[in-house]
């Protein structure tokens, strides 16, 4: 069941659920981003009674990229910081995020201001890779 909703990127890791959150949250320390959270969805699901498949939804940016883009369009904010959903399905472990180019037509950004989201996508190939 591999998410095919518009302007949603979706990778596979080639890593066990927790080994890609932990390598995630890794990168992000590595870089120099800023780790606004990381949401154990599942947990608290369990919290309530209630069962979901393993999914983490892990929040990071850099302010320094955010806060212009925000300045411009007030209702970025909405979408930043920016968002990875790692959830399992089917054996699977998926690598979710909305697409740069849509968080910028979204918001009507400037190309400048969208080129500000664009690192997202070097980030998660580097977490999927082998």
């Amino acid at each position: 069941m591999t998410s095919t909703e518009p302007g949603v990127i979706t990778k596979l890791s080639p890593r066990p659920f927790d080994a890609t959150v932990s390598r995630l949250t890794g990168l992000i320390q590595e870089k120099g981003l800023k780790l606004f959270g990381v949401i154990d969805q599942r947990a608290a699901a369990k919290d309530v009674g209630l069962e979901l498949r393993d999914t983490t939804l892990v929040m990071f940016g850099s302010p320094a990229a955010g806060t212009p883009v925000m300045a411009a369009a007030p209702l970025s904010a909405l979408d930043l910081p920016l968002k990875v959903l790692i959830w399992a399905d089917d054996g699977k472990v998926n690598v979710s995020y909305y697409a740069p180019a849509t968080l910028g037509s979204r918001h009507d950004l400037s190309t400048e201001l969208a080129t500000r989201l664009a690192g997202i996508d070097p980030l998660t190939d580097a977490l999927v890779a082998p």
